[in-house]
């Protein structure tokens, strides 16, 4: 396959260029800045509204996902536009080109969050569910409306609602490390929130599967093993073999993050399940939380 990727070097894009490289597929990275060394690239500037719509002709698919980091900076009401508009834009810029070509991609994979359901307490969510209605639900649906004009010309479009994305490079994870090693690793609040995590692997390989088979609309990009917070915390000290037995107190991460920010990362609960996954078939590499974290984070046996 011939594809292009935004957001090529975040932590899923980047990865997701590795893998299809390594299957043999050819990769063009679209970027704001062309790069001089040989690699394939495309530029656009979602911002100025500018696009290389040229170098989408003939590509088998496309990927999309870039956008601002929700969890960067605190949620001024600066910052939150931004996170809207990168998204919003640039997905609207993307869509508007593909849907102009004389020979677009007939699929576009595009970004989208579990953020998209809200908060949802105990109850098991699918891609049937309601959307949220609190500012990330907000984002995830105007961010996925603007697939629209793609959509309407004819491409294949599946939107990657994805979860906790478990990485030693980049995320959640190397930022709950330090604490945890040391020994005062804890769960937030009450820890009864559920947390739908997947690994990386199991993420970019996700993504491939959907250039590759006939999926339209919301995909869940979760393992089949949703958590609690506090089970979560119980496996990460496992694993590392520390305690981790005080909770941490709701306004701690306010006060780092902002109320709002902290409330949607490590408080919101979505018991997220990959039904379209499941029933198209995906094999999960890392289905169970536990033996995810011991792939991760300890060295291969006969290595130590």
């Amino acid at each position: 396959m011939r594809v292009a990727v935004t957001g090529s070097s975040g932590l899923i894009g980047s990865a997701l260029c590795d893998l299809l490289e390594v299957l043999g597929h050819e990769v063009t990275r679209v970027v704001r800045h062309p790069s001089r060394d040989g690699g394939r690239t495309a530029a656009w500037d979602p911002e100025s509204g500018t696009i290389d719509a040229q170098s989408f002709e003939g590509l088998d698919g496309v990927v999309h996902l870039a956008g601002a980091g929700v969890a960067d900076h605190r949620w001024t009401p600066a910052r939150k536009q931004v996170v809207l508009e990168s998204r919003t834009r640039s997905t609207a810029l993307l869509s508007k080109t593909l849907a102009g070509l004389n020979n677009p991609p007939p699929v576009l994979v595009s970004g989208s969050a579990i953020g998209f359901y809200g908060d949802c307490g105990d109850e098991a969510v699918t891609e049937q569910h309601a959307p949220g209605d609190d500012f990330l639900a907000s984002v995830c649906q105007r961010w996925e409306a603007e697939t629209a004009p793609a959509a309407d010309a004819g491409t294949r479009v599946a939107f990657a609602r994805t979860g906790l994305v478990l990485a030693t490079n980049g995320g959640a994870l190397p930022k709950l490390l330090p604490l945890f090693r040391l020994g005062l690793g804890g769960w937030f609040g009450r820890g009864t929130q559920w947390w739908s995590w997947i690994t990386l692997d199991d993420e970019v390989a996700a993504l491939v599967w959907l250039l590759e088979h006939d999926q339209r609309g919301p995909v869940n990009m979760t393992a089949p093993g949703a958590v609690t917070n506090r089970d979560f915390t119980k496996a990460l000290a496992t694993v590392l073999s520390r305690p981790a037995l005080l909770p941490v107190p709701r306004f701690g991460p306010g006060l780092v993050l902002g109320a709002e920010l902290a409330g949607s990362l490590l408080f919101t609960s979505a018991k997220v399940r990959p039904a379209v996954l499941e029933a198209g078939g995906f094999v999960f590499t890392n289905p169970h939380l536990e033996g995810a974290l011991r792939r991760l984070l300890l060295p291969p046996a006969g290595t130590r």
